[in-house]
């Protein structure tokens, strides 16, 4: 049987470094009761405002959750959402001295409408082309001073096609990591998808592998997802797969094994957010560990817990340790 009580006190040990596009979510919450004259469109009354950290910085938001000791790497506008986007890293005790502050990018902000619990529409204001060579080159001397300084655990690579991590910055960044052997694992998208060469632990879902490969997969079977592990490994050379499944669970594989992990029964109100926290635990559980199952049916959980959260939710610690000792230690 695992020793959670203790796993979880390991977590307040662990230094991770979060290196990809963060974001600013905003939700403004109103109520709807009729059409607008001008257009067929919902009127909402607006009540209230709300701001969170998204993307890279929602995966953040739960490594902080855990205790781990968190510095985000990145690349913000000069605006006033990179102003507010700040004020909430520091809310969270998450390390922003590594955050690069540029008049060419703007902050990503990605505004939902929400009325009784349903998002009614979304407004994106980003920038999403990659990066000048410019920037890599500052954002590459930040990352290095940032390992040099902290020393992490994990480097976690966090990809939403943003245009922060380019494939030259990230083929020069797992190159420091392996160098100071720092284990690695990737939250990709489909730009980048095949540029995570020789990282530790590769995360898509089945969707981006599907995109990612050009392949199509005809049942969820151990079997089928094998050989996509064997086609992921041809092209990256990684170490594990892991791979969510939606309502079917999650996959990984090592190479010398393999195994399905089925979702446990929950009542889903949003799955926004679900692979941030999934990324997020099975990192440091498997930086804590080495253990890749136990990594994976944790992340499992955890990333149930926080489908039954509107919005993007971080996880709860305490809720998560009851439930790992409740479901895992049978």
């Amino acid at each position: 049987m695992t020793n959670f009580d203790q796993l979880f006190k390991d977590f307040n040990d662990l230094k991770v470094v979060i290196i990809g596009d963060v974001m600013l979510d905003t939700y403004w919450w109103g109520q709807v009761d009729r059409i607008s004259p001008e257009a067929p469109v919902p009127v909402v009354a607006l009540q209230r405002k709300e701001h969170r950290v998204g993307g890279a910085a929602n995966v953040a938001l739960n490594t902080v959750a855990l205790g781990a000791q968190t510095t985000i790497v990145s690349v913000i506008g000069n605006d006033a959402d990179g102003v507010l986007l700040q004020s909430l890293f520091d809310a969270q005790h998450i390390d922003t001295s590594y955050l690069l502050t540029h008049d060419s990018r703007i902050t990503t902000n990605k505004t939902r409408v929400m009325s009784r619990n349903q998002q009614m529409m979304r407004l994106d204001a980003e920038i999403t082309t990659p990066i000048s060579s410019d920037i890599e080159n500052l954002l590459l001397q930040k990352f290095t001073a940032c390992l040099d300084a902290k020393k992490p655990d994990v480097v976690i690579f966090e990809d939403y096609d943003k245009g922060v991590l380019t494939p030259t910055f990230i083929k020069a960044a797992i190159s420091i990591c392996t160098e100071r052997n720092i284990v690695m694992s990737v939250d990709p998208k489909k730009n980048n998808f095949l540029s995570y060469k020789g990282v530790t632990l590769f995360k898509p879902n089945l969707k981006e592998v599907k995109e990612g490969l050009q392949v199509s997969i005809p049942a969820v079977t151990l079997e089928n997802l094998r050989s996509v592990h064997a086609a992921l490994q041809k092209h990256l050379a990684h170490q594990i797969s892991l791979i969510t499944l939606s309502e079917k669970g999650m996959f990984f594989d090592t190479g010398s094994n393999a195994k399905i992990i089925p979702t446990h029964v929950r009542s889903i109100a949003d799955v926004s957010g679900a692979g941030d926290t999934v990324i997020a635990v099975a990192s440091l559980v498997y930086a804590a560990t080495k253990n890749i199952e136990l990594a994976t049916e944790m992340a499992n959980i955890a990333g149930g817990l926080v489908c039954e959260e509107v919005g993007t939710a971080a996880i709860n610690k305490t809720h998560l340790l009851a439930e790992c000792k409740l479901l895992l230690n049978k």
